[in-house]
């Protein structure tokens, strides 16, 4: 072998480990906080809290799974916390009142989606922000769910609803299941689908997806539907968790955790790249650093300035690992 068959074998090693290495990162992350953690806390290893972890972590993954799926897209989706809130108030109110919890179910679907759309129909087809977009859609939902409930939880959820939702399938929480399952649908699509690759072009280039005959304002208007439908899912998970609505789900600092999710999970903000997998595990780190910080009592202000951090770190990395590919490029 000669010297130049070497580097050029040691050249695809490195694109390999460079290519490789962001997907895996998440995994390797969630590994060193487990650790740190479990050293450190002495109950955050049983099983109790390990099981509140993944239930309180289920809505982010969802919410994350969304975002992702815009992100990828090179697109931006703030509102998804806050659509989640208003559908959440919306189906639960319904239900409370007496009415049926299937209808109640598809109020929250049908109303997040809705809101998706509209994101969707302004960004893709006319052409406006997605951060300006999305921003405004957030203080709307958010002004409409104080306006509903003058800041007043909606409780008195039925039984049936918490249990089917909330429960427990062989000593597992259903929520658990349920992310799992709609994680598993994501993979496959995103992986295996023509969907999938259409949305990969598109985030890849958008232009060039279009000269290859893939319709990429649709592609770009469905991801922001998508995002709204995960909305309404996070709101059933999130209101038979509570057992309750309000505007508080939605409060700012859950945005924080939605997006560090999705990017902590491997989604670039410059799109092309995203897995639901990742946003899962994501969506675990951002709980596991919550529920790590709150056993050891530190304020919740400490801990979005750490959450801040960690997504700036893997933002930063996120650009480094480009600007080092163009360089080679």
């Amino acid at each position: 072998m000669d010297g130049t068959q070497v580097e050029k074998k040691k050249s695809n090693i490195e694109k390999l480990f460079e290519a490789n290495l962001f997907l895996v990162l998440p995994y390797i992350i969630l590994f060193l906080v487990l650790a740190v953690m479990g050293l450190t806390l002495p109950y955050f290893f049983t099983y109790r809290n390990l099981m509140n972890i993944l239930r309180q972590a289920s809505s982010l993954a969802i919410m994350a799974m969304g975002v992702t799926i815009v992100l990828i897209t090179g697109g931006m989706d703030i509102s998804i916390p806050a659509i989640m809130a208003f559908s959440g108030i919306l189906g639960s109110m319904y239900i409370v009142q007496g009415g049926s919890i299937l209808l109640g179910v598809l109020i929250m679907l049908g109303v997040a989606t809705f809101l998706g759309a509209v994101n969707g129909m302004a960004i893709a087809y006319l052409r406006m922000v997605p951060f300006v977009v999305t921003l405004s859609m957030q203080a709307i939902a958010t002004g409409a769910s104080v306006w509903m409930t003058r800041n007043i939880s909606i409780s008195g959820l039925p039984d049936n609803y918490v249990n089917i939702i909330a429960g427990r399938t062989f000593g597992i929480p259903n929520s658990i299941i349920y992310v799992l399952i709609i994680g598993f649908i994501f993979w496959v699509i995103m992986k295996k689908a023509m969907p999938g690759r259409w949305l990969f072009s598109v985030g890849t280039n958008v232009r060039t997806s279009k000269v290859s005959g893939i319709p990429g304002d649709a592609v770009i208007f469905f991801t922001y539907v998508i995002s709204g439908f995960m909305a309404g899912v996070a709101a059933i998970f999130i209101t038979a968790r509570l057992e309750s609505a309000s505007p508080t789900m939605g409060e700012e600092g859950v945005v924080l955790n939605v997006i560090g999710a999705a990017v902590i999970g491997g989604a670039s903000i410059y799109g092309g790249i995203g897995t639901s997998l990742g946003a899962i595990f994501g969506a675990i780190i951002m709980t596991l650093i919550t529920n790590g910080m709150n056993m050891m009592h530190i304020s919740y202000h400490s801990t979005l300035i750490v959450k801040g951090f960690v997504i700036i770190f893997f933002v930063a990395f996120d650009s480094l690992k480009r600007a080092t590919k163009a360089v080679r490029i």
